[in-house]
């Protein structure tokens, strides 16, 4: 909507620059002009008539909001670009016209279900500490698992001064020299299940996510994606609903 008075951090994230979260990290930062001007934390900007840059580029809203869901392989960062020359996800969805960002993020060794998205607003209701949408993960470690080591994750642990909430794990498989496990987090702390692993001497072999809330990833092959339907689209916005604490 033209001439529409915003936020600068929702302006942003309708823009399908990143979410309104991220969008503060680069006001914050200093990394966004309006009208010439570094902006600063509380700015807001009116739709149509100021001037928003970041670095060189304009930004502008988009009409059309992206939904898709792909399937991340090993190797790639989860990002829009890389000054190292690294592979990115955005080189995975270099056909969708739309500007759209990560929602959250998956390691570079790690793989599996990753949301992308033009839509900031949905970005922020999935990503947000409050929400605590469940996220399952194949992980395969080396070695047996005991009983106390599952415990540990269900009970949480101490990870850099804060304890982690109680994760849901059960083994899948057990075999000689692996064991494949199911866990279930309820928060995005960074490499947070590698982290759990390492604390009880678990060495990860393999990490895939399956599944954010009920969307699951399916046989969309490594390195695919698809758009999201609207029924999973409100699905995901739901079980934000439901999962989020008074």
């Amino acid at each position: 909507m033209k001439n529409e008075k915003l936020r600068l951090q929702k302006y942003l994230a309708d823009c399908g620059v990143c979410s309104r979260r991220k969008a503060e990290e680069l006001i914050a930062a200093g990394k966004v002009r309006v009208n010439g001007r570094t902006a600063r934390i509380g700015d807001s900007v009116l739709s149509g008539k100021d001037d928003v840059q970041i670095g060189s580029e304009k930004i502008r809203r988009q009409s059309k909001k992206v939904y898709i869901i792909l399937n991340k392989p090993r190797g790639y960062i989860t990002t829009l670009d890389d000054e190292q020359g690294r592979k990115c996800v955005a080189d995975l969805v270099s056909g969708i016209n739309e500007r759209i960002f990560p929602v959250g993020r998956l390691d570079r060794e790690s793989e599996g279900l990753l949301l992308m998205t033009s839509d900031g607003n949905f970005a922020n209701i999935l990503t947000h500490p409050s929400k605590h949408v469940p996220k399952t993960y194949r992980v395969t470690v080396k070695g047996n698992v005991t009983d106390v080591q599952l415990a540990a994750f269900s009970v949480g642990m101490l990870l850099e001064g804060r304890k982690t909430a109680p994760a849901h794990v059960k083994v899948l498989t057990q075999q000689e020299g692996r064991t494949v496990l199911e866990v279930i987090l309820t928060e995005g702390r960074n490499r947070q299940i590698r982290k759990m692993c390492e604390q009880q001497q678990l060495e990860v072999l393999r990490l895939k996510r399956t599944a954010i809330g009920q969307l699951k990833l399916g046989m969309l092959p490594p390195g695919k994606f698809r758009e999201l339907e609207t029924a999973e689209v409100k699905a995901l916005i739901k079980s934000s609903t439901m999962t989020a604490k008074p």
